[in-house]
Order: structure tokens, then sequence, then C-alpha cells
């Protein structure tokens, strides 16, 4: 009986001849038993439509098993496209009406054989249809439903923002997405300005720049006079992403708004200017820092997001390994003393520095801080912007700081020997001094500051711990994919294969979620260098960076070579992330 009620079980759709066979194939599969099919389709409701369709609905079968069971039935090739990253110029290219209206993905074109996931492998009219519209031969493979419709959806998603960069923003009316405003005058908000300014369109293209800016986590904007084209491009996870451009005859419209809204002089345009601005947008506040530099075909405009929810809240929440974290808790808890966080730009140094000074912010602790420029305004801290033209450098700032009665003091940047001279003098006075500076690691940070004219009996008093570190690409989670490291690449990296024994490595491939890059989001890794009483016996002897460090490691310091293989070998990033970061450290 029960077998009865599956073979007359209704399909509709296109596929009346495929639902009763299809109920046998799962039930062969052992998708489901006799018993649980009927029940499936006792409780289908007349109007459910195709009963494929009804049972994945219902949560009754598996989308993925569904699949392979249609794929069986029809002897067609299955295929999942969680990992599949489609051909956007391909797509572009076929009638996206036929595309869209039968779930039809393509694939691959070869010649002329074109491959395609359908999502209903039923609908021989879709084929017939594509076939006629192309003049290809048709190569089907069976996919669900969902996921074909989720990949379409996002390039026309991706289209339409395209589109809307390029074309239709002169029609848009979505003028209160973003308010913006000046960080040191009161904020005006963005349809006060529309009654202000002329050029409406060009306000809505510069709101949408930033705005995109923020979607996609850019932590740069950069609009790039050319020759014939104005280039627009965005620093995301490191790495510099294209997006389409906005037309050539709007430079001059979008440099003028963009230094109004930093308050800088729309007028000059031979000299460098810098300034800022605040939006809001998304649902967030952030700071906008404008560099304006004058080049061959117009003033290039790069634009740092500054997005003070993304800072760490304290030490903790950067992710170290345990004795990381334990010797960085403890440089902070000491009443006095210098600790320096060393790496290049863009390496992280001022969210780990701004990560200290929010755990060390309490009613009863002064801070002080000298950047230049001040990145994130932190309630309760005290923050000076350095003025080189006007005569407030490093050195002068901090020597004013020290007659502010500081417990803490943050200097952006030791650049000279002067300011480094006044840091330490002030870390052996009673103060806890946090700083940065350019090397390529913890134990060149001693070394550099040695170079700099301070004698090492003063460094090795005053210095509690020396950092460097890098910033990694995490993997993204929905498309990572396992992989065997090649044993050249080990051999020529130095990298013992036992390291991973055990271990799961991955790569990264590229899904929508993660703009097919393989990657989302950034960490940090870290070399941390606790100044004991061997390490300060050995700054005083004056031994080399490579022999202190040496030192370091043979007391438990991890080196950022080996953080970023600890990374690879959790799986957080790849083989590949991590040798570009420090293969060369």
């Amino acid at each position: 009986m029960a077998k009865e009620n599956i073979n007359n079980a209704p399909s509709g759709g296109g596929a009346a001849f495929g639902a009763p066979k299809i109920a046998e194939v799962l039930v062969r599969r052992g998708v489901l038993t006799e018993e649980g099919m009927r029940l499936a389709v006792e409780k289908m409701p007349q109007n459910a439509g195709r009963l494929e369709r009804y049972l994945i609905e219902s949560h009754s079968v598996p989308t993925a098993e569904m699949t392979l069971a249609v794929a069986d039935y029809l002897r067609m090739p299955p295929i999942s496209l969680g990992h599949f990253t489609p051909n956007a110029e391909l797509i572009s290219s076929l009638p996206a009406g036929i595309l869209k209206q039968h779930s039809i993905l393509p694939l691959l074109k070869f010649g002329d054989m074109l491959t395609v996931a359908m999502g209903d492998p039923f609908d021989i009219v879709a084929l017939d249809e594509l076939q006629q519209a192309t003049g290809l031969k048709i190569t089907p493979l069976v996919a669900a439903e969902k996921e074909v419709q989720e990949v379409l959806a996002h390039l026309n998603a991706s289209d339409a923002a395209a589109n809307y960069s390029m074309e239709d923003i002169l029609q848009s009316s979505d003028d209160n997405e973003v308010e913006v405003g000046n960080s040191t005058r009161q904020e005006e908000s963005l349809e006060e300005m529309l009654e202000s300014a002329e050029g409406a369109p060009v306000i809505r293209m510069v709101n949408m720049i930033m705005v995109e800016a923020l979607r996609t986590r850019a932590s740069d904007i950069h609009i790039e006079p050319l020759e014939k084209t104005l280039r627009l491009r965005y620093r995301v996870d490191g790495d510099l992403v294209e997006r389409p451009n906005p037309p050539k005859s709007f430079q001059a419209a979008i440099i003028s708004r963009i230094k109004i809204m930093a308050d800088l002089d729309i007028a000059e345009r031979r000299l460098p200017q810098d300034g800022r601005c605040r939006i809001r947008a998304l649902g967030k506040e952030v700071d906008i820092r404008v560099s304006v530099l004058p080049t061959i075909h117009g003033e290039k405009i790069v634009m740092r997001v500054l997005d003070k929810s993304s800072l760490c809240p304290n030490v903790a929440a950067l992710g170290l390994d345990k004795v990381a974290y334990e010797a960085l808790r403890f440089a902070i808890d000491q009443p006095h003393g210098i600790i320096l966080v060393t790496g290049p730009t863009g390496s992280g140094k001022t969210t780990t520095l701004y990560s200290c000074l929010q755990e060390l912010n309490q009613t009863d602790v002064n801070i002080v801080t000298c950047e230049d420029p001040v990145e994130y305004q932190l309630p309760g801290v005290n923050q000076v912007q350095v003025n080189p033209i006007s005569g407030l450098t490093f050195a002068a700032a901090l020597r004013s700081i020290l007659r502010q009665d500081p417990d803490v003091v943050l200097v952006g940047e030791i650049r000279d020997g002067e300011t480094a001279d006044i840091a330490v003098k002030a870390a052996l006075t009673g103060h806890l001094v946090l700083s940065t500076l350019h090397t390529n690691d913890a134990a060149g940070a001693i070394a550099r500051l040695i170079d700099m004219g301070v004698p090492p009996f003063l460094m090795a008093s005053s210095m509690i711990l020396a950092q460097a570190q890098r910033l990694y690409r995490k993997l993204c989670p929905f498309c990572r994919q396992e992989l065997i490291p090649s044993p050249d690449i080990l051999a020529a990296n130095h990298i013992d294969p036992e390291f991973f024994r055990g271990a799961t490595l991955f790569a990264g491939v590229g899904c929508p979620k993660c703009n097919n890059t393989g990657y989302k989001g950034r960490g940090a890794i870290m070399e941390v260098l606790p100044v004991d009483e061997e390490i300060r016996e050995c700054i005083l002897r004056g031994v080399s960076s490579a022999d202190l460090r040496e030192k370091a490691r043979k007391k438990g310091m991890m080196t950022l070579k080996e953080a970023g293989l600890q990374k690879v070998r959790d799986g957080v990033t790849s083989l590949e992330a991590a040798l570009e970061m420090t293969g060369g450290e």
C-alpha cells in the first residue's frame, strides 16, 4: 500500500513524471523509509507543487540528498555550488531572463559546449530555450535550486551596486543614508548640506563610495585620477580591490566635495593637504582621515576609515597566545618603564596600543598621548596632535606632557634621538611609556634605540617589553578547503613537516561571502620579548640583535614566523598567507 502511495504521489510543475521515481530513489538510497515517505506524501498539501521541493522545504530530506537523488534518477552528474566561484563575464554574456526564470547557472564554456547547473533539471523547455538563444550545445548538471538562486541573486546584487554607482546614482533619492560632519565642529546632517550644495548627484556618489567602504570593511579608499579615467579602489583585508570607476567628468566635483567634508581648502590644488571628517552610516559612526596629494592628472585622495568599534576593548581581545598575553598583561601592569610595539606601516601597532590604553583607562589614571595624527578619539584620554609646522614636535610635546602629571604616556612614534632620550628618561622617572618603532622584529627595537643614541645602561633599566607584530588574513569559513602542503614549499621555507603532523591545513578558495578572495577579516600575530634580568644583562653587554633574539627564543619567545605557522596549524589562515607575511623572518 505504501508503494502505491509513493507511485501516485503528486508532482506538479514540470516534473509530473519525475516525482514518483524520485520517491523510489530516495527510499532505495535510504534517505527515507517507505513509511516515512508515505507520511510525508499524506501531509503534503494539494497546492504544494513538486514533491521534491516540498520534501526539502518540510525538512524531510536534506537538500544535498535530494540533489544526489535527482542526479541518480536522471543519470546526470551532480554539483555542489558551496565552493563555486561564478564567472561573471560568462554569465553576463548569456540571456539573463532565461537564467533567472529557469534557475540556470552557467559554469563553463568550452568551444561550442556550455556546461550549466540546473536547479530544476526536469525543465526540458529551459534547455531548448537556452540552446536556441545561444546556439551552443548545453550540458546540464544537477544542483540544489536554492544554491543556484543564491549565486544568481548575489551576482544580480553586485551588478545592481555597480550600475548604481555608475548610472543610476543620478536618479537616487536615498539622501538620508549618510550623515557627515567635521570632527572639530558641530555635525551637520546630509539634508542641510543638500540645501547648500547644487551638485546633489555628486554628494550621493561620494556617500555611496563611503557606504560601500563600510559594507566591505575597507580600511582605505583610494580615488586616483588617471589620464582618461578616475580609478576607485578599496583596501580590504590588506589587499587593494578595484571597484567600478566613477565618471571622469565627475573628478573635480568629487574631489571638491571630499575637501568640503574634511574642511580643506578647495581652491588649493598645488600642495598636499590633510584633514578629517566624521560620518554616520549603516548604524555606526566612523572617522575618515583624508589625505590629498597633487599628481600630474589631478589630486589623488586616500581616505583612511577609522572605525572605533573595531578596536579591541582590552588586551585579552587581541587573541594572543598564552605566553604573549601573559607577558603583555604583566608589562602594562607595571608602574613605570617603556613598552615598544614595532612593525611596518599597517601592521596594527596603533590598534594594539589603543587596546592597552583602553584597559589602563581608569578614573584614577592620567593618560596623555602625543600622536601624528590622532587616529581614534578615546573618551577619558588626553590626546595631543603633533604639529611640526608650528613647532609642536614629538619631543616638544613630550616635554610638556611630563609636566602634566601623567601616569601613562603614549608616544605615537619614536622618530629621532631626542624623542627616544626623553621617552626613556620619562620611563625612568616613574611613568609608563608606550610607543612604536619601525623595526622588523622585537630584538631589533632595542638595537634601534641604542643606534639613536640611548645608552645601553638606560635601555636595560627602562625597557619592560619589546613586541613585533604583523596582520594575517583569516580564511573564509564558508569556502576554505583542505590542503596538503607541498614538501618543496616546506623545504624552501625551512619548515619541519613534523610541525603539521596531525593537523588539518586549509587554503582559501573564494565564494560570494568573501568577494571570491578566500579570506575574510584579519588578525594579529605577535613576537613578544619580555625584558627580564638575563635580557637586561645581554643589553648591557651590547650583544647583537640576532643573539638577543636567540636568547629570547630559548626562554620561550615565539617568533613571528612560528606564530604565523601556529595559526596555519590551527586552521585560521593558509600556509600561503602566513609565508606571504613572515616568509623572510
